[in-house]
C-alpha cells in the first residue's frame, strides 16, 4: 500500500507541476499580445536628419522652436503646449499666450522641461546639438528644414503622419501646387530681374536660388540676379553683396527680408546705397520698387502660407514689368 500510495503522490506533484507551467507560459503570451497591440498603434517617422523615430501614439504635448513648423501644426487641426519666442506679433492668436521656449538658435530647456512635452521641433542642422539634451529631459526631437518650397510640402507631409492628419496634410500641399500651376500658367514675358537681400542693420546678404525665398522669387516668375554669387561658408544659402555685379544686372526690383524690425533694416539699407551713388542709377531704385517684405511670409519659414507668399511675390514682380 506505501508504494502505491508513494506513485499516487508523485503523480499528483507532476500533475500540479504541469499545471504550474501552464499558468507561467500563459503570462509572457498575454504580455506579448498587450506588446503587439501598442506597436499597431505606434507611429514611425524619418526626420530631415534621416533619424528614424517612433512614438506610441500620435504626439499631444507639442513645442514649435520655429514660425513655420508652429504655423504648420495649428493648419493640420494640432495645438503647442510651447513656441518660439518672438519680439513682435504672433501670426497665429491662438498661441499667443504660449510659454515662449526659445528658437533653433537657443533653446530654452528649463522651459521646454517643465512643459514636459511629448516630441520638439527643430531644425536640421542647427538642433543636431540638442537632441541629446531634450532626450535627457523625456522628450523626442524632430528635424526639419525648409530651405525650398518642396521642402514646406515635405515638412507638412510629416507632420501630418506625426500628428495622424494625413488627409489635411494632403489637401494644404495641394493647394500649394495648386497656387504652382496658377503662377506658371499666367507666367509671360521676360522674368523681372531681382536683388533679394536679407539682413539686420549694418549686415546684408543676398538671398541665393537654394533658400527658401529664392525659391519662391523663382516659382513666381522672377530672375535672382545673385542666383550664381559664391555662397557663404556659415550661410550656404546666402551671399555677400557684390555691389560691382549688382551694377552690371541692374535689378528692376530690389525685395528686403528680415526677422527683426523691417523699418529699421530698410533705413539701414537706403543709408548705405546712399554712401555709394551708384545705387542710384539702378532700375529698381530711379523707379521706387525697393520693398520690405513681411516678416512672417519671408524673414521666415512661412509654413502652409507659403501660398501667400508666392501671391505677394507674383504681385510684386507684375508690378514691374
Amino acid at each position: 500500500m506505501k508504494k502505491y500510495a508513494v506513485i499516487g503522490l508523485t503523480v499528483l506533484l507532476l500533475a500540479a507541476a504541469g499545471c504550474g507551467q501552464t499558468v507561467t507560459s500563459n503570462q509572457p503570451a498575454s504580455q506579448g499580445a498587450e506588446t503587439q497591440a501598442n506597436q499597431a498603434g505606434a507611429i514611425t517617422i524619418r526626420d530631415f536628419a534621416d533619424r528614424t523615430i517612433t512614438f506610441p501614439s500620435p504626439p499631444k504635448k507639442i513645442v514649435a522652436l520655429a514660425n513655420g513648423e508652429m504655423d504648420i501644426v495649428y493648419a493640420l487641426g494640432g495645438e503647442l503646449v510651447g513656441r518660439p519666442t518672438a519680439t513682435g506679433p504672433v501670426a497665429i492668436q491662438s498661441a499667443e499666450k504660449l510659454p515662449q521656449v526659445g528658437s533653433t538658435h537657443g533653446i530654452d530647456l528649463e522651459k521646454v522641461a517643465l512643459l514636459g512635452p511629448d516630441v520638439v521641433l527643430g531644425n536640421q542642422p542647427m538642433n543636431m546639438k540638442d537632441i541629446t539634451s531634450v532626450e535627457g529631459i523625456g522628450s523626442k526631437m524632430v528635424l526639419t528644414s525648409a530651405n525650398s518650397i518642396e521642402d514646406v510640402k515635405k515638412q507638412i507631409s510629416l507632420f501630418g503622419q506625426l500628428m495622424q492628419k494625413e488627409t489635411k496634410a494632403q489637401e494644404l500641399n495641394q493647394a500649394i501646387d495648386a497656387k504652382l500651376k496658377d503662377i506658371q500658367s499666367a507666367a509671360s514675358g521676360a522674368k523681372p530681374r531681382v536683388l533679394m537681400v536679407y539682413g539686420a542693420p549694418g549686415t546684408y546678404m543676398a538671398a541665393l536660388n537654394n533658400s527658401l525665398s529664392g525659391d519662391i522669387l523663382v516659382a513666381s516668375g522672377g530672375e535672382n540676379i545673385a542666383a550664381d554669387y559664391p555662397k557663404l561658408e556659415n550661410y550656404p544659402q546666402y551671399a555677400q553683396l557684390n555691389t560691382e555685379n549688382i551694377m552690371k544686372s541692374n535689378p528692376q526690383l530690389i525685395v528686403l527680408m528680415s526677422h527683426g524690425n523691417s523699418d529699421k533694416v530698410k533705413e539701414g539699407f537706403l543709408k548705405e546705397m546712399q554712401q555709394n551713388a551708384a545705387w542710384s542709377s539702378l532700375d529698381a531704385v530711379k523707379n521706387n520698387h525697393v520693398e520690405v517684405l513681411p516678416n512672417d511670409l519671408f524673414g521666415t519659414n512661412p509654413g502652409s502660407r507659403v501660398a501667400e507668399a508666392l501671391d505677394l511675390m507674383t504681385k510684386l514682380l507684375q508690378s514691374v514689368k
